[in-house]
This record gives structure tokens, C-alpha cells and sequence, in this order.
């Protein structure tokens, strides 16, 4: 089983912290970033199956973070997090790259859901369909 690499990208540090810690107990291994500049220099360093990325940040959007991190590395599938911004940003979002879109406030269960969907297509993508991803809902 693969333990799926994670980046956490919200400028809401308590949501951050909470939503991460929540992912962690749930077997991920989880990277977080209070902005869309901080996540660009984390990826630059460190690969990831999945990123989730708000899109309403001050500096960098989750939008202009999107096309900076298919950049970098197209593979990584990214969940946008969509709160005060609109549904049409989270489609828009996935017209340039997303896997997908999540609204906020959003179901741990159900996230990781979309989480583990995205990291197998990346595993098919990258031609190591046969490996599972791996995490816990309880």
C-alpha cells in the first residue's frame, strides 16, 4: 500500500491545522502552507500525489497557484477548496488542471475520498496503477 503524499495549501491557519491533523490520523502523510507562495516553494522541493488548494488567498489565488504547480509538476492532482469563493471558480479551476473542487466547509470522509480517487489517477498516469493508495476513514 502507498501512503499518500499530501499538500495542504489555506491561508486560514486554524482550518489548516485542524484539517491537516485530521488527515494525518487518517495514515496521510500531509505538508501544509498558509499561501500560495509557500506551496510553490515546497513543491519545488518536494513531490506530492495531491494537493488541496483554497482558492481565495491573499498574494497568489488558488488559481495562479494551480497553473504554478501543474508547472512545476503535471502530475500532481489538485483539489481546489472553495469557500467564499464561487462554484464557477472551482470549475473554472478544473478547465486549467484541477481534479476537482470541494466546498468548505467540507466532510473529512468525503474529501479523503476525492484525495484517494485523485492519487490513483496520478499512480495510472505515472504507470504504477497496480500499487493502492492507502488511508483510513475512521
Amino acid at each position: 500500500m502507498k501512503i499518500i503524499s499530501l499538500l495542504l495549501v489555506d491561508d486560514e491557519e486554524d482550518f489548516r491545522i485542524t484539517l491537516a491533523n485530521r488527515l494525518k490520523k487518517r495514515n496521510l502523510d500531509v505538508t501544509d502552507a498558509g499561501s500560495g507562495e509557500e506551496a510553490i516553494e515546497i513543491i519545488g522541493k518536494k513531490s506530492f500525489d495531491v494537493a488541496i488548494v483554497d482558492i481565495k488567498m491573499p498574494g497568489i489565488d488558488g488559481i495562479e497557484t494551480l497553473r504554478r504547480i501543474k508547472k512545476i509538476d503535471p502530475l500532481v492532482e489538485i483539489i481546489l477548496l472553495t469557500g467564499h469563493a464561487s462554484i464557477e471558480a472551482g470549475v473554472e479551476g478544473m478547465k486549467i488542471g484541477a481534479y476537482d473542487y470541494v466546498v468548505k466547509p467540507c466532510n473529512v470522509n468525503d474529501l479523503l475520498v476525492k484525495v484517494e480517487d485523485a492519487c490513483r489517477r496520478r499512480m495510472i498516469e505515472k504507470g504504477q496503477a497496480q500499487e493502492k493508495p492507502e488511508c483510513s476513514k475512521s
